[in-house]
């Protein structure tokens, strides 16, 4: 059956049970017979293989009470992420590489009734006068939505799919982006409470690293963790408090943000704070949190370097305090943050740990924040332009600031 066909044999079920059945008055189970009976009706007596039958019978359940072609794409766990780009041009991520799909949703109306449908799941708004919006499909995949007239070829819907299985750092081992050694180094480095920015470009691995990593933090702690839409995967903390912002309504009213969560977080007694991603003004209030005592912070931004990282801060906190000297911004960024993972995702697609960075000091005479590199990715003769093959290197810098480790008990060097 060809993919016109097959599309034609959807819609024509589709029809044929709005007209037929109250479809208000059926559960889903009732509904899912009565289409698998539709489908075989309309296939009449043409073969077709259970598994293509079972999909037509999938997608006109889906389109009924679902999300339609999103489902199904969806359910396909190589999917990583969903590009769509107008109702007509859906891009997918699969393995690492993008790739254009057959599939098409009916109209641009059906798109956007599926938007409706996913933001209004989610308690957020979306419409012409709140053309953009950020939010999470209900197994917290992470869903960015742009309508018209702002997206110019029609509603834009990018989603960043959910792992089923948390990442654990078990498997960054096992997936070659850290060793051992260094995942031991990290352990201590977290339960000593060291401040750590995990920086990376976009589609890195920021998130899935800070998750991995928040699985090193003390069972027994009490976490609030806070993010645009909730998607980090903490688990074993019972005292764990989630946090989210909310978008203004149409009447301009209702926003939190993320800036609003953290200076309500340090009244709920924290022992740490888990920021999602910093990215603008409340890069000053992550910082004030680290040095007042909320020691053992996590956070993600966007950078291309441990160093970008450090002036992407400057510039966010500036944001946030536009009187302040940028000396006393610098020297609040090096009392707060202590160590910064840097990420990339490589030629070969593969993402990979570049680098981790101690954050020494400020230097009075220089007026700049001194960084000193501990591991850092360094390419063997393996590698060539399809595949790159390394590993993460120990340098010769000596760890400075070992007082949280010497604190904990912890009597070695890094």
């Amino acid at each position: 059956m060809t993919f016109e066909e097959e599309q034609k044999i959807i819609a024509e079920s589709k029809n044929y049970i709005a007209v037929n059945y109250q479809l208000n008055q059926m559960s889903d189970e009732l509904l899912e017979q009565k289409v698998e009976e539709v489908v075989r009706q309309m296939l009449g007596g043409q073969y077709v293989s259970m598994e293509q039958t079972a999909k037509i019978v999938n997608q006109v359940f889906s389109s009924i009470r679902g999300l339609g072609l999103l489902d199904t794409i969806i359910r396909d766990d190589t999917i990583t992420e969903v590009m769509i780009n107008g109702p007509k041009n859906i891009f997918i991520e699969k393995n690492g590489r993008l790739q254009r799909m057959d599939a098409q949703f009916e109209s641009e109306e059906r798109l956007e009734d599926i938007i409706q449908r996913i933001v209004g799941t989610a308690g957020r708004e979306v419409n012409e006068a709140n053309p953009i919006v950020d939010t999470r499909l209900t197994d917290g995949s992470r869903v960015n939505v742009v309508l018209p007239p702002i997206a110019l070829s029609g509603a834009v819907v990018t989603i960043r799919k959910f792992s089923k299985n948390p990442m654990t750092i078990e498997r960054l081992i096992q997936y070659g982006s850290i060793t051992p050694e260094i995942a031991e180094v990290l352990h201590l480095l977290v339960r000593a409470k060291y401040n750590i920015f995990i920086s990376g470009g976009t589609g890195s691995g920021k998130t899935t690293f800070l998750n991995a990593l928040s699985n090193y933090i003390p069972k027994d702690e009490r976490i609030i963790t806070i993010e645009d839409s909730a998607e980090l995967q903490i688990e074993g903390i019972e005292n764990l408090v989630s946090l989210e912002t909310r978008n203004a309504n149409s009447a301009g009213i209702g926003e939190i943000t993320i800036r609003d969560l953290i200076k309500s977080s340090l009244r709920m007694r924290p022992d740490r704070v888990v920021v999602g991603e910093v990215r603008g003004a409340e890069a000053l209030d992550m910082l004030q949190a680290m040095n007042t005592g909320h020691d053992g912070s996590l956070s993600t931004g966007h950078a291309n370097s441990a160093h970008d990282m450090l002036s992407r801060l400057e510039t966010m906190v500036l944001q946030g305090a536009e009187g302040l000297p940028l000396e006393a911004v610098k020297q609040q960024i090096a009392s707060a943050v202590d160590i910064i993972i840097h990420l990339s995702r490589l030629r070969d697609k593969s993402r990979k740990v570049m680098e981790i960075t101690e954050v020494t000091k400020y230097d009075i005479e220089t007026k700049e924040i001194v960084l000193t590199p501990i591991y850092q990715f360094i390419e063997d003769e393996k590698s060539t332009l399809e595949h790159v093959s390394g590993t993460l290197t120990r340098t010769k810098n000596p760890m400075t600031n070992m007082d949280k480790l010497r604190l904990m008990g912890y009597r070695g060097e890094i």
